[in-house]
């Protein structure tokens, strides 16, 4: 018998649960079927450590038992699933999108948004709100007046995530205070407060951001289309097959002339490579404008 195999000690060492290879394989055949991850067998005990509060809540004796209960059971399939997603992220990640979008597309939403315009990004794969609120910062900008304008226009933020745990953070929208010095000074002077040993983002920094729970993988309820959509690190996750279907979508509704922002080991691959050309590092612009 395996390591893996065995019920006292799949990986070496003691475990509480019996965990064998093809519970493994079952729960990553469920994740890769709902989420689109693929979890190769080096997350093997990732997938362990993390879902073993949900067998003990649950009374569950192994994992053969959780993962029966899972197929019949949505709300938990959601919940271990919710589980398995990695969430991290920090303020202005990979800050060259962020100087792209404030040199090269926001005086142009801007200009539309003050003459009556509709503008609205996305942030798909928002994880607990850092990304977005960068990018709500960095639109605002260093002017109060000039910000406060924008604000009142017809111009909104779509955050969107699988995890609903990171949704409601990001609705929360306070975070450790240390994590300001990820910020221009200019923009956490202008769009955070302190408060304690944490900071709390502004009242109109985070009423311009929708946070909804969405898998890109499922149907997507969305109204119109959008002028910026930033999806980064998250199909570092997926297959080839998964990573152009998402992107033929995300470039179905980038509005002609709109910019994509991915992450910085991703790349554009299918047919959204023939509608979208780069215009910097893992930006691209979609043709038509």
């Amino acid at each position: 018998m395996s390591a893996l195999a065995s019920a006292t000690s799949p990986f070496g060492g003691a475990v509480d649960f019996d965990y064998r290879r093809e519970d493994f394989q079952a729960l990553s055949k469920l994740v890769y079927a709902d989420a689109g991850i693929v979890m190769p067998e080096g997350k093997a005990m990732l997938i362990y450590s993390r879902l073993t509060k949900f067998l003990r809540d649950r009374g569950c004796a192994t994992f053969a038992e959780y993962i029966r209960l899972l197929n019949g059971d949505a709300e938990e399939r959601r919940r271990a699933i919710n589980a398995l997603t990695t969430n991290h992220t920090k303020f202005f990640r990979e800050n060259h999108h962020f100087d792209h979008f404030a040199r090269e597309v926001r005086p142009r939403l801007v200009k539309r948004a003050l003459a009556g315009g509709r503008v609205r990004m996305w942030s798909a794969g928002c994880s607990s709100g850092e990304e977005v609120y960068s990018l709500t910062m960095t639109l605002l900008g260093e002017d109060k007046s000039i910000a406060r304008q924008i604000a009142a226009t017809d111009t909104a933020i779509l955050a969107s995530d699988l995890a609903d745990h990171v949704i409601e953070a990001g609705k929360a929208a306070t975070y450790p205070a240390h994590v300001a010095e990820e910020m221009p000074p200019r923009l956490r002077q202008n769009w955070v407060n302190a408060n304690g040993s944490e900071i709390v983002m502004s009242a109109l920094v985070r009423n311009m951001v929708r946070f909804r729970q969405l898998n890109l993988l499922g149907n997507w309820p969305l109204k119109g289309m959008f002028d910026v959509i930033f999806c980064r690190n998250v199909m570092i996750y997926f297959d080839e097959p998964t990573k152009a279907k998402l992107l033929q979508r995300l470039c179905e509704v980038l509005e002609p002339g709109g910019f994509l922002y991915i992450g910085h080991s991703e790349r554009l691959v299918g047919s959204g490579a023939q509608v979208c050309e780069p215009v910097g590092p893992t930006i691209y612009r979609k043709h038509g404008a």
